[in-house]
């Protein structure tokens, strides 16, 4: 069984690297659209959506855990990037640093407050959307860190 500390530490550990990525872009590459990147939207924008999808990840595993039934599927996802997208322009780099630290703390302090149990619930939904959110962190940062930085 995974254990719910290990979990929010994995998250805070990605966001702390994607932060340090944000650090240590130019004012240049922060509003880019990275050349050979699959993603099209600026980093900003890109770094932006890391903190949105906490909160939405987190909603997900709160209605989860209070045993509500939730759908996800690629469809809502792509609805919500686009909805982010279509918001999040003009993106200061202090105000996306404290996006990303106050949904990730909100997603870490719930993630180490679960039990085994609630891991489990939603059919193993809720610690697979953990994981997401570390993975989702470090895919995104690696992916710029490769186009951002040559």
């Amino acid at each position: 069984m995974v254990d719910p500390n290990d979990l929010a530490h994995e998250i805070s550990e990605a966001r702390g690297r994607l932060i340090a990525f944000v650090t240590r872009c130019s004012a240049d590459q922060w509003v880019s659209e990275p050349m050979g990147s699959a993603d099209p939207r600026p980093v900003s924008v890109i770094v932006d959506h890391v903190a949105d999808s906490y909160e939405y990840l987190g909603s997900w595993m709160e209605a989860m855990v209070a045993g509500e039934a939730v759908e996800v599927n690629p469809d809502i996802v792509d609805e919500l990037n686009a909805i982010h997208a279509s918001r999040a322009t003009s993106l200061e780099r202090d105000e996306v640093i404290e996006h990303l630290r106050r949904s990730g703390d909100e997603m870490i302090g719930f993630v180490s407050r679960l039990t085994g149990d609630q891991l489990a619930m939603g059919d193993g939904r809720v610690e697979l959307f953990a994981q997401i959110a570390q993975r989702h962190a470090d895919a995104h940062r690696s992916e710029l860190e490769a186009v951002v930085f040559l």
